[in-house]
């Protein structure tokens, strides 16, 4: 189904520690926002979308979520690399760094771990779709912010290219609701009650 290519979607190469930017980064990381939370909701929903074509931009987008992910990761762990516990420290990551050291684990910047009570999977795919495109939204704002917390170049280059890629995440959604909404007349109607044999 993958093809694994053994480099990153785009080139990542921070050369100074930063662990107040790897603490940022990690709300892409592991917060309920996060490229893991879209890979994971997008991948579970592809399975009930009811046209070919939207279950392949589903699949297609939480394919390349998983890349960005990657990416994030290696960022975090450039920014931690050659960091002093002094710098920990101040970057607010000694609970981090107790009981993960310089590894990189899915947590968001508070520490909090990444759970799946962050996707979501109804079934109906309009509503999917429709939260779909609020999270590249909410992804792209975030990538924003992290722009605004640094001015490396070798964290910004990466930073923006993700954040171009949620903009066209968010396009390929619009296409997909389109399809849906034209396959699928009336979509915002109550479903009538399927026959039931059991008695409430």
């Amino acid at each position: 189904m993958w093809i694994y290519q053994k480099k990153t979607e785009f080139p990542v190469n921070i050369t100074s520690p930063d662990p107040r930017m790897a603490k940022a980064l990690m709300a892409q990381y592991g917060g309920p926002d996060s490229e893991l939370g879209a890979a994971t909701r997008y991948l579970t929903q592809r399975f009930t979308m009811p046209d070919d074509r939207v279950k392949a931009i589903v699949n297609d987008i939480g394919t390349e979520e998983l890349a960005h992910w990657e990416m994030l990761g290696v960022m975090i762990f450039q920014c931690m690399r050659g960091a002093s516990l002094c710098d920990i420290e101040e970057a607010g990551l000694l609970g981090y760094y107790t009981m993960h050291g310089k590894g990189v684990y899915p947590a968001d910047p508070n520490g909090v771990p990444f759970t799946t009570a962050y996707i979501q999977s109804t079934g109906d795919p309009i509503t999917d779709i429709v939260e779909d495109m609020a999270a590249e939204q909410k992804a792209r704002t975030t990538y924003e912010h992290l722009m605004s917390l640094t001015d490396n170049p070798e964290i910004i280059a990466p930073l923006r290219f993700l954040r171009e890629r949620e903009v066209v995440h968010y396009q390929r959604f619009g296409e997909a609701l389109s399809i849906l909404q034209s396959r699928i007349p009336n979509n915002n109607a109550v479903p009538s009650k399927m026959g039931c044999p059991c008695k409430l």
